[in-house]
C-alpha cells in the first residue's frame, strides 16, 4: 500500500522500503485514484468538451469505470476491452479523444512536485541506499511510464517513433528515521524527537520548481523567547536536513509546505554523516512553522534565539507564502553560523573565496566581500569562462559565505560554508546555466530574480580552506575610469575598515531594496545584529591583514551599472588575472 498525501501541488509518498511492484498495483492504488479524480475535476472546471463527448462525469461510479477500463487497457487492445467492458462504450468509442485524455493524465501527474520518503526506523535502509532508491524511485518511474505507454499503444494501435524518457517518478526521495534526542530532559527539544532526519537523499535533475515568493525581505531578529517553547510540531508534517555548514552541524527542520526548498538544500549544504548525527548540533532551524505561533516575537517573525544554557542557537520562520523563497532557508542557516563564529571571536564574511592557479605557475587565493548582487559569483564564473588559455585550475572555497580564522602562529585562513551556489540566472554568462543544468535546481525560471542552485565545491575542500592573498570589496556601483581603476589598493587599514563596514551596493532586486544601499559589512546575517562585537573582531583582523602583507582593496565589478551586467564582471576577472600574472 502507498501511504500518501496531496498538498497543493505536492504529492508526498511515505513507504517502509517498498512501493508497487506491478502496473495493476499502481492503477488500483489510492494515489492513482486521487490523481485521476483530481484530473477529471480540473477538466470539468475548464469545461472541457472532451468530457462531454466521452460522457465522463465526476462521480464515484464514473471514476471507478474509468480506472477499471484503464487497467484493462494496460493489458489488452481496445477491441478486446470493448468486449470485456461494454458499459464503457462512450469512453471507448472515441479512441483519439481517449488517448488525449490519457496524455492529459500523464502530464497532470508530472505537474505535481513528487516526493518519496523511505522510513528507515526499523529496516536500516541507509545501509543499502542504492537498492532502496532503485526499488522505490526507479521502479515507480518505470511503472508509470509503462502504464502510460501500454495504454496509449493499445488505444491507437501503434508505437511511438520517438521515446522521450522524461522523469515520471519522484523528483526527490530520501531515506530517513527519527533521531534520538540530543537533550534527554523533558524540555521543548523533545518536540523534535519523532521528526524523521534525512540520512541519504536522491534527486532527479534538472528540476524546475516554482515557489510562492521570488525575493527575501527584512532582517532576522533576535528574540528572548525560545521558539520551541511556542510551537506545536506534528512529526508527520516535518523532515530534518542535517547540514554541515563549515565545521558546524545545523539541523534544518522544514515543514511539508516548503518541501521543495528543504530538499533543495542538498545542492547547497553537505548532508551530515551518521557520525555527525551522534553529536549535539550547533544550531537548529524551524523553517515553516504553521499558524501564528511566532507572530508575537517580531513584526516579521524570522527570528533566532541563543540558548546559552544548552549552548545551541535556534532559528524559526513561519510557513506563510511570503516566506516561500530559498533565501529564507539559506540565509537563516548562514546567520546562525555567523553568530556562532562571532561569539567565538572569528570573523565571518559575506563573499566569495577562490584559489586561482595560472598556467605560468603563479597562483593566489582571492576573497571578494560584498552584498547580494555585488558581482562576486559573477566575476568568479567569468574567471573560468574567459581564462581557459591562462588558468590551470580554479578551486572554490566559498561562493557566498565563510569565515576568516587566524591560528596561533598568526596564519590567515579562509574557510567556506557551502558546497553549492545560489545564483541569479540573469547575471550568468550566456549558456552557463545550460552547461550545468544536469545537476541543477532552477527556481522561478519565468520570473524576475530567477535562481539556480548547483553544487560547485567539495566539502573537504571548503573545510580545509586556504590562505588568503587578496581581500577585495566588491564594488558594483562605480564606473571604471581614470580615477576609479578596476582594482584599487587601499593603503590604510582604517580606510579599508571604513569602506568594508559601509557595505555599499547597487541593489539588484534580490531583496525588497532598490538603488544604492548601505549595509554594515554587506552582511545582515549576523554582523549587523552583533555590531559592537563584530567591529572589535574586524579591527583586529584588518590590522593583522596589513601586518602580514595581505593585499586589501576594492574591485569594481560594475554589475549594478545598466548595460554592464555581463561585461563588468568580465573586465574585473581579466584585471585580476593580469594582476596575479
Amino acid at each position: 500500500m502507498i501511504n500518501h498525501k496531496i498538498i497543493s501541488e505536492k504529492v508526498i509518498i511515505r513507504t517502509k522500503g517498498r512501493l508497487c511492484d506491478t502496473a495493476a498495483e499502481v492503477i488500483h492504488s489510492d494515489l492513482f485514484r486521487d490523481v485521476i479524480s483530481s484530473g477529471v475535476q480540473r477538466l470539468r472546471n475548464k469545461n472541457s468538451p472532451n468530457l462531454k463527448t466521452l460522457q465522463l462525469e465526476h462521480t464515484q461510479e464514473q471514476i471507478d469505470t474509468l480506472i477499471e477500463m484503464l487497467e484493462l487497457l494496460s493489458r489488452n487492445h481496445i477491441d478486446i476491452v470493448r468486449q470485456i467492458k461494454p458499459d464503457a462504450g462512450a469512453l471507448l468509442d472515441h479512441p483519439d479523444l481517449l488517448n488525449s485524455l490519457v496524455e492529459f493524465f500523464y502530464n497532470y501527474w508530472r505537474e505535481y512536485e513528487r516526493y518519496i520518503i523511505c522510513d528507515s526506523q526499523y529496516l536500516d535502509l541507509e545501509n543499502r541506499p542504492y537498492r532502496t532508491f532503485h526499488d522505490t524511485v526507479e521502479r515507480l518511474a518505470h511503472l508509470v511510464r509503462k502504464i502510460y505507454r501500454d495504454i496509449s499503444e493499445n488505444i491507437i494501435s501503434s508505437h511511438p517513433k520517438t521515446y522521450r524518457q522524461v522523469n515520471s517518478g519522484a523528483e526527490f526521495a530520501c531515506i530517513s528515521s527519527p533521531l534520538d534526542p540530543f537533550f534527554t530532559d523533558h524540555s521543548s527539544y523533545q518536540k523534535l524527537k519523532d521528526i524523521p532526519v534525512i540520512h541519504q537523499i536522491m534527486m532527479n535533475p534538472p528540476l524546475i520548481l516554482n515557489t510562492t515568493m521570488n525575493k527575501r525581505k527584512g532582517q532576522f531578529k533576535e528574540t528572548n523567547e525560545n521558539p520551541l517553547d511556542l510551537v506545536d510540531l506534528k512529526s508527520d508534517e516535518w523532515l530534518s536536513y542535517p547540514a554541515k555548514v563549515g565545521n558546524l552541524i545545523i539541523h534544518i527542520y522544514f515543514h511539508q509546505k516548503f518541501f521543495e526548498l528543504g530538499f533543495a538544500a542538498c545542492n547547497l549544504f553537505e548532508l551530515a554523516s551518521a557520525e555527525d548525527l551522534t553529536r549535539k548540533p550547533d544550531a537548529i532551524y524551524l523553517y515553516g512553522v504553521p499558524g501564528n505561533a511566532l507572530d508575537s516575537l517580531a513584526e516579521i517573525p524570522t527570528v533566532f534565539y541563543e540558548d546559552s544554557e544548552k549552548d545551541i542557537m535556534i532559528g524559526a520562520c513561519p510557513n506563510d507564502d511570503e516566506f516561500g523563497y530559498f533565501g529564507y532557508l539559506k540565509k537563516m542557516v548562514l546567520t546562525l553560523h555567523n553568530i556562532i563564529k562571532i561569539r567565538n571571536g572569528i570573523l565571518p564574511f559575506h563573499g566569495s573565496l577562490v584559489e586561482i592557479s595560472l598556467q605560468n605557475g603563479k597562483n593566489a587565493s582571492v576573497l571578494m566581500i560584498g552584498d547580494s548582487g555585488a558581482g562576486k559569483s559573477e566575476t568568479l564564473e567569468a574567471y573560468k569562462d574567459m581564462g581557459e588559455d591562462l588558468i590551470s585550475d580554479t578551486i572554490i572555497i566559498a561562493d557566498d559565505m565563510g569565515s576568516i580564522e587566524i591560528d596561533d602562529q598568526g596564519h590567515i585562513k579562509g574557510v567556506g560554508t557551502e558546497i553549492g551556489a545560489f545564483l541569479r540566472l540573469d547575471d550568468l554568462q550566456p549558456g552557463y546555466a545550460f552547461g550545468q543544468i544536469d545537476r541543477s535546481i532552477i527556481l522561478n525560471a519565468h520570473q524576475t530574480n530567477a535562481r539556480i542552485i548547483l553544487p560547485v565545491a567539495y566539502y573537504n575542500t571548503i573545510l580545509k580552506g586556504t590562505s588568503i592573498d587578496y581581500i577585495f570589496y566588491a564594488n558594483n556601483y562605480e564606473e571604471v575610469d581614470d580615477n576609479h581603476p578596476v582594482i584599487e589598493k587601499i593603503e590604510d587599514p582604517e580606510k579599508a575598515l571604513d569602506i568594508f563596514s559601509k557595505g555599499q551596493v547597487m541593489s539588484k532586486g534580490t531583496t525588497n531594496t532598490t538603488g544604492l544601499v548601505s549595509t554594515y559589512f554587506a552582511n545582515i546575517f549576523g554582523p549587523i545584529q552583533f555590531k559592537d562585537q563584530h567591529q572589535q573582531i574586524a579591527r583586529q583582523y584588518f590590522n593583522h591583514f596589513y601586518e602580514k602583507g595581505v593585499f586589501v582593496g576594492q574591485i569594481r565589478t560594475q554589475l549594478g551599472i545598466k548595460g554592464m551586467e555581463r561585461k563588468g564582471p568580465e573586465i574585473a576577472a581579466k584585471a585580476l588575472i593580469d594582476r596575479i600574472s
